[in-house]
């Protein structure tokens, strides 16, 4: 019987072999980005992987995700090892799809690239019968939070409860069967020190769609006779800002409009002037009290100008706690193939993920690994290094896999049972379908 770092090298070698394969993945992916909920050409690529690799998948999960799954010969915990299918809008990315303004900006094509180079090395080898618990390979959608007015659509539509993936897999149960999750997320030199690290904890946020609602009139002739909904956004803007010395420190709180319409002609009063909005922090609770005061300098705007604001409240994510123990296994993962002295514990984060969500109820990792230029969601971004972008980040996962199903899963049964979850499903349910509102608030009385 081998040992578990006889079993991970032997992983490693087959990973080796397929190195060529995966490479071609993350750089097919690169050249053909989809938006989330429309993944369909990059799911296809992953069931062909999954049917060439012996993998029975379940498909068109929350639209487009697919799941595999590797079962060990002894009864244990569940792992799932993750990667997201979609890229995000940046029409100006060299590599960007010309219809859609899509690009894979962020490294989700290393996502995949990764997780199916896990699968190849697992599945090419007799380690799943050495293994007390399952391997999940879980190729999930729309993790960027992009398209709002068209995912809110989908939920109108009732095709799908939730604007992303995992929220949506979440409340489908397809994380049901699942223990703790891992990921590994993409960075550069450009954005982190080190090649490889890991932040505590990022920010959730919920999202804001706003409308405020005027009167036209002649701009030159009558202008007495209308009501200025730009000036009444113009007031909104000032009256957030006004607030952001109320928010703690602590909270890590970022608030940032944008006006997405600022009215329809130069010679005619603003009517309609519309205005989109995240509120992250870094608690559930930080979040709810600075969208509250969001949505009274609405308000008070709309009274400023005597005209009236719909506010339209969306659930972003939650934020994300990284578990510690899994951070351990990571770091001994990933530390021979980086060198352990380019590990780096970074601060909190400012930006968000819906992985978040899943770590409110099970132990979650979603850690930083080299292997890109560029800074995040910008032209520049590309995966330049595609040994480090592509094959070993699908190594890591492989052998963090192996390390808490061996010798009867004892590290990840320690993890479990130190996890403390935030919240339950049903009460994380609950949370986030109690976000979606819709306000009209008359300024005029």
């Amino acid at each position: 019987m081998t040992d578990p770092k006889t079993r991970k090298q032997q992983i490693c070698e087959a990973i080796d072999r397929r190195r060529n394969d995966i490479i071609n993945i993350g750089e097919s992916i690169m050249d053909a980005p989809e938006l989330g909920f429309k993944e369909t050409q990059t799911a296809e690529r992953v069931k062909q992987t999954f049917e060439q690799a012996g993998l029975m998948f379940e498909d068109g999960l929350a639209l487009t995700g697919v799941k595999a799954v590797l079962r060990g010969a002894k009864a244990g915990p569940t792992i799932a090892l993750m990667g997201e299918l979609d890229a995000l809008q940046v029409p100006d990315h060299p590599r960007a799809d010309p219809v859609s303004g899509a690009a894979h900006a962020c490294g989700h094509n290393a996502q995949i690239a990764g997780l199916m180079g896990a699968a190849m090395g697992l599945s090419d080898t007799d380690v799943a019968e050495h293994l007390s618990g399952n391997i999940v390979f879980f190729a999930v959608p729309a993790e960027e939070y992009v398209e709002i007015s068209y995912r809110i659509g989908l939920v109108k539509e009732r095709k799908t409860s939730f604007l992303t993936g995992k929220q949506e897999l979440i409340k489908l149960g397809h994380f049901d069967d699942i223990d703790m999750a891992v990921m590994i997320h993409s960075t550069s030199p450009d954005v982190n020190e080190g090649s490889m690290g890991l932040a505590p904890s990022s920010n959730g946020f919920l999202a804001k769609n706003i409308r405020f609602l005027g009167k036209a009139s002649h701009a030159g002739g009558f202008p007495e006779r209308g009501i200025n909904a730009l000036y009444a956004a113009q007031l909104a803007l000032s009256a957030i800002n006004a607030q952001r010395e109320t928010f703690r420190d602590q909270d890590c709180v970022r608030v940032h409009p944008i006006i997405t319409k600022g009215g329809d002609l130069v010679n005619i009063i603003p009517a309609e002037v519309c205005m989109e909005t995240y509120v992250r922090a870094k608690t559930p609770d930080a979040i709810v009290d600075a969208a509250q005061k969001v949505d009274r300098a609405l308000r008070g705007a709309a009274m400023a100008m005597g005209c009236q604001v719909e506010i339209e409240t969306v659930p972003g994510n939650l934020p994300l706690r990284n578990d510690p123990g899994l951070a351990e296994i990571f770091r001994d993962a990933a530390g021979p193939l980086l060198g352990k002295d380019n590990y780096r514990d970074h601060p909190h984060g400012g930006g968000s993920t819906d992985a978040g969500d899943l770590s409110q109820m099970m132990p979650v990792l979603h850690p930083m690994m080299t292997g890109a230029v560029g800074a995040h969601h910008q032209i520049d971004w590309c995966i330049a290094d595609h040994e480090n972008g592509y094959v070993t980040p699908a190594k890591t996962l492989a052998m963090m896999a192996v390390d808490l199903l061996s010798d009867d899963a004892a590290k990840a049964r320690r993890i479990l049972s130190e996890h403390n979850p935030a919240m339950t499903k049903e009460e994380y349910l609950e949370r986030q379908t109690s976000v979606f509102k819709t306000e009209l608030f008359d300024g005029t009385k």
